[in-house]
């Protein structure tokens, strides 16, 4: 049975509902979303609660005020205390939350836990062996875990290049390296949801994106485009615009300067 919508929020219940908020773009933040569904079931709470929570969470976010977003106002101080911590302490914070996530979802440690936008949530059984990526903690696991949904579901499942849909065939790129840049490891407008391809490339310093966020590439690429490869897979996209959704959040400028100036080979 649903708590009646008078029953206050816990702490550890927001943080696993705020985890969930950043793998959601703003137009997801609704009673019908499956993954709102089935979160509520498991808190005992009504769909409509949990919806809500989420745009409270989302007058809150400083991100989506860049696009002229507003969520709904009447987040308490504890909602504000809880949005704090999670940003403030995200090292920590994220990889907790992300396990109980799990922990609530009845996930085994094995296997892999997927926020699809269209489906809720999908639990990926990992083939015998493990998976091919070794880590080095649990808890950084849960943290690339949490990023890579949140930042291919910001793209809305897809290659900001292309548009291509398979989710196996796309990575939640590090704009600033994961390696240098510990505080921005799990913001997720320090990444970009690529191809396999597009993301080596990005990593390499082989493109790059400008202010307006179109595509740049190398004199190296560029040296390379009458072969048919590079020619289709880089250079017909050359200066497009990166594809976001009408309510996604925008890759930080400042992180994408950085990868210009450091990392692009120019």
């Amino acid at each position: 049975m649903a708590r009646s919508p008078s029953v206050r929020w816990k702490r550890d219940e927001l943080f696993v509902a705020l985890n969930l908020y950043h793998k959601l773009t703003f137009g997801l933040l609704h009673s019908k979303q499956p993954a709102v569904i089935a979160l509520a079931e498991r808190l005992g709470r009504g769909a409509n609660s949990v919806a809500m929570k989420l745009c409270n969470f989302a007058s809150l976010d400083p991100a989506l005020k860049l696009r002229g977003i507003r969520g709904l106002e009447g987040a308490s101080n504890l909602d504000r205390e809880v949005w704090k911590e999670f940003h403030e302490n995200p090292e920590e914070v994220v990889p907790t939350s992300e396990e109980a996530l799990r922990n609530l979802l009845e996930v085994s440690d094995s296997d892999h836990l997927e926020v699809l936008p269209k489906e809720g949530f999908r639990v990926v059984k990992c083939p015998p062996g493990g998976p091919t990526d070794v880590v080095a903690t649990v808890k950084q696991r849960r943290g690339q875990e949490y990023f890579r949904d949140a930042v291919l579901n910001n793209f809305g499942g897809r290659c900001g290049i292309t548009q291509l849909a398979v989710r196996e065939l796309l990575v939640a790129s590090h704009i600033l390296p994961w390696g240098r840049n510990v505080s921005e490891r799990l913001n997720v407008r320090n990444g970009l949801s690529l191809s396999r391809l597009h993301d080596t490339a990005f990593d390499r310093g082989l493109i790059t994106f400008d202010d307006d966020l179109r595509l740049v590439l190398s004199s190296e690429l560029k040296g390379e485009l009458p072969k048919r490869a590079v020619a289709e897979n880089f250079g017909a996209y050359e200066r497009e615009i990166l594809h976001l959704p009408d309510d996604a959040v925008f890759p930080e400028l400042k992180f994408l300067a950085t990868h210009r100036t450091e990392i692009f080979r120019r």
